[in-house]
């Protein structure tokens, strides 16, 4: 059984230490060459058993105190020699010793354990060969012990070597990432807000032509407003695409809580617009906010463009359970152009399809036109 098999790995040494204690009672028992040194001999093994229990805490020490009990019915008690059940206990708890304790503590055991080994069989007048054959057997416990100590080290420093690895693959990735992320911004930089940018310059000269028309003037003035706005937009999420340089942080990010600025903004452009929202919003997820910010936004940018300067009503709803949005606007060439379709409503469904949300379209019976989308708010829990 291995450390990872084992949820404590004393419990090796605690149930290998009362089976021998219960082997060395047994083999003396049925085993006569024990003769009338039967009882001290078994209390002996049962004192080595105990020695084997200790080592489950201090291996070093239950080891020696195992050893001090070979020799003691030998030499103490007159008999004929050692049991196996005590040279079985002993070439384990060299083995646990060898495993559990640094190669020079292990050492030491198995320097005690041989000692004891020896001095026993010398008190028992063993043969020169007996003499050596005893204490060798102990080697393979306390090699078998040492491999599987430098085996438990090695698992270690590769498990080690596995954890930097996956950590170094981390960050290569994530630095993958980032750099893709910076190329992507510099790119959307490059081929939009440069652009935007030159198309606002170029509305504050027209502005300053019309100086004399106020009218025309106001108009180009929230072109103007609009174009700066989306270059700040654009900004601020190139922002969230690339690292921060020198703690410039990026633009607010598009929110139905600034829906204010937004109507603010068509209303300078001409639009006559009407606004129903509660006047402190709930908080709402991050993508689910842009979204239904962005649908407004096209909402309102479709009825200039294919209806017109024309009276226009916007009604938010919020609940727990979802965000409803209503552009409403009266008759103007909203109506054609719904029968004709476009680019903004295909765009406004499928930011919609993002967040699981639904959008309806209709002409209304007076002649004007309606977009009406819903927004689900996930669930937390």
């Amino acid at each position: 059984m291995t450390m990872t098999r084992l949820r404590d790995v004393r419990l090796i040494p605690l149930v290998f230490g009362p089976l021998i204690g219960f082997l060395a009672v047994l083999e003396t028992q049925l085993d006569d060459f024990f003769g009338a040194s039967a009882g001290a001999t078994w209390v002996s093994g049962v004192l080595l058993g105990a020695g084997v229990v200790v080592a489950a805490w201090h291996p070093l020490a239950g080891t020696v105190m195992a050893a001090a009990c070979l020799p003691i019915p030998v030499v103490v008690l007159d008999a004929p020699g050692v049991g196996g059940a005590a040279m079985i206990g002993m070439i384990g708890v060299v083995a646990w010793a060898g495993w559990r304790e640094p190669p020079q503590r292990s050492l030491a055991a198995f320097g005690a354990a041989a000692v004891a080994f020896t001095s026993a069989s010398m008190a028992a007048g063993l043969s020169l060969w007996e003499l050596f054959f005893v204490p060798a057997i102990l080697l393979p416990g306390w090699c078998m012990g040492l491999l599987a100590r430098r085996s438990g080290e090695r698992a270690a420093e590769l498990a080690e070597l596995a954890a930097a690895l996956d950590a170094e693959r981390e960050a290569n990735a994530q630095a993958a990432v980032a750099q893709e992320r910076t190329r992507i911004a510099r790119e959307v930089h490059d081929a939009v807000a440069h652009s935007v940018s030159v198309m606002t310059l170029q509305l504050g000269g027209l502005r300053r032509v019309l100086a004399g028309r106020p009218a025309e003037q106001e108009v180009v003035a929230g072109l103007e407003r609009l174009g700066r706005q989306t270059v700040e937009e654009m900004r601020g999420l190139v922002g969230i695409l690339r690292e921060h340089v020198d703690g410039e942080h990026p633009a607010p990010v598009p929110s139905l809580a600034r829906v204010g600025e937004l109507i603010a903004d068509v209303r300078a452009a001409g639009l006559k617009v009407t606004l129903d929202s509660p006047a402190e919003p709930p908080q709402l997820p991050p993508v689910l906010d842009l979204t239904a910010y962005r649908v407004l936004q096209e909402a309102l940018t479709n009825v200039l463009r294919h209806a017109g300067e024309v009276p226009t009503a916007v009604t938010i709803g919020y609940t727990d359970q979802a965000v409803t949005l209503e552009v409403r606007n009266e008759p103007g060439r909203a109506a054609q152009a719904a029968r004709r379709g476009g680019h903004g409503l295909v765009g406004m469904r499928e930011r919609l399809a993002m967040v699981q949300g639904s959008l309806h379209t209709s002409v209304e019976p007076d002649g004007g036109f309606a977009v009406r989308a819903r927004f689900p708010i996930p669930r937390t829990r």
